[in-house]
């Protein structure tokens, strides 16, 4: 159901399309968290470690789904806050058409690169076995992937958040149920835990594109609207390619990080890949504020309201800064008992304890540079969002992090704040860059224009 979002209480507007895709987040995180957890009651170390390491890789691919789909998201908001549905159609239809072919080629290309990724992670000899069979049948499953992410990013352009819940919360259930089956009955492992995974992606899209049918999205995709559209193709790109990369650079930052922790040992590497986790769980108020800003603002432009746009990136920024302080503060005191939730070795969960604290006060200051992120595609400079991602993953996430981990074996704890302080230096060049931008707030990029 379409939700224009370009009048009445900007907050309001924020905390009704947020909630929503904040649950959304937490069902899609807790799908991922299930899988450690059922793989923890029913086998050891190894196959946790599996588990942890092949989900760190397809996160990393689905990040970059998503970011590629930010693209196709800004455009499609634009011409909805303009009331262009003509034009939106177009821009839905070459989406599908271009992601669909894109899924296919990265399978194949995927599924024969499966041992190379295993190596390439570092992963330990004793999970690695487990890690390739994760691997291969979740690549399998790229094609569910992608179409979930696409259908759910459409969805959102036109302001409606609850529909994509309702597909999650399916996806959800179903892996859950799944992983009971395939590991704790069939005691299949690791390759259980992606069976169930993509076989529960899979039911996800087939309820979607039958919601699809029955929704009065007010968007008509014909056959005319799939043929490929160059300009509009080349627009979705522009936007879509720097934050895809962004969140793909972003995310071979962690599996450097989790390559270093691997090479300290099977403990070290399935503490860290146990508090992966657990941040994607405490990081969903600000993944959510990151994509309400984009939609929020990008309808706001489209509709010519640039100061209701900049009003909705300080809510977003109020919103997280409060909650990444409690989360922070809360897990000093909690995060070895969070820990143990999911291992039940005392090496483990004292490690990933000290990573722990390190790393939440990431909740807090990562929270604002999505916000900025956010707002920088919505006025058409996703440039600005991969700069800064750049820059903090070159000149402070890595480097940090290796050198803790040299100076600081037997701890996790320094490794846990390269995080942090690589989010400072981004806060610092976003709120430069809105310095510059500022003076100029009406003459954003107009990436829909013109895409008929």
């Amino acid at each position: 159901m379409e939700k224009n979002l370009t009048t009445g209480g900007v907050f309001k507007n924020i905390v009704y399309f947020s909630l929503p895709y904040l649950l959304s987040y937490f069902l899609q995180t807790l799908y991922g968290m299930a899988d450690l957890f059922i793989i923890g009651q029913f086998n050891g170390v190894e196959s946790t470690t599996a588990v942890s390491v092949g989900s760190q890789v397809m996160h990393m691919l689905t990040v970059m789904i998503v970011g590629l789909a930010m693209g196709s998201t800004v455009m499609i908001g634009r011409s909805i806050g303009a009331g262009d549905k003509r034009r939106a159609s177009a821009e839905v239809g070459n989406t599908v058409t271009m992601f669909m072919a894109l899924s296919l080629v990265i399978t194949a290309f995927l599924l024969v690169c499966v041992k190379p990724i295993v190596s390439l992670m570092s992963t330990p000899l004793d999970a690695a076995p487990g890690t390739a069979s994760y691997l291969t049948i979740c690549f399998i499953g790229v094609p569910f992937i992608t179409a979930y992410n696409v259908i759910s990013s459409v969805f959102r352009a036109t302001g409606d958040s609850k529909s994509p819940m309702y597909f999650v919360a399916v996806a959800c259930a179903a892996n859950i149920a799944f992983d009971y089956l395939f590991i704790g009955g069939l005691g299949l492992g690791a390759a259980g835990a992606a069976l169930g995974t993509t076989l529960a992606q899979t039911l996800s899209v087939i309820v979607s594109l039958a919601f699809v049918r029955r929704m009065k999205t007010g968007l008509h995709v014909s056959p005319k609207e799939l043929r490929p559209q160059k300009k509009i193709l080349r627009k979705i790109l522009r936007l879509g390619v720097p934050v895809a990369l962004q969140d793909g650079f972003i995310q071979i930052a962690f599996i450097v990080i989790t390559v270093i922790a691997n090479r300290r040992g099977l403990n070290d590497a399935a503490a860290v890949g146990i508090v992966e986790k657990m941040i994607c769980l405490l990081f969903l108020v600000p993944s959510s504020m990151l994509s309400t800003v984009s939609v929020v603002s990008s309808q706001n432009f489209g509709a010519g309201k640039p100061e209701r746009a900049r009003l909705a990136l300080w809510y977003a920024i109020l919103i997280d800064v409060s909650f990444g302080a409690a989360a922070a503060i809360i897990m000093q005191f909690l995060a070895e008992p969070a820990v143990a939730l999911f291992s039940d070795s005392a090496a483990v969960v004292r490690l990933g304890g000290q990573y722990l604290r390190g790393y939440v006060w990431d909740c807090l200051l990562a929270g604002v540079h999505f916000c900025f992120s956010g707002y920088f595609c919505a006025c058409g400079l996703p440039g600005v969002s991969f700069l800064h991602n750049m820059l903090s993953i070159v000149c402070a996430r890595i480097p940090l992090a290796y050198l803790a981990s040299k100076y600081f074996p037997d701890t996790l704890f320094p490794m846990g704040l390269a995080a942090p302080a690589g989010s400072l230096l981004s806060i610092a060049i976003c709120a430069a860059a809105l310095v510059i931008v500022s003076g100029r707030p009406e003459k954003p990029q107009a990436p829909s224009e013109g895409g008929e």
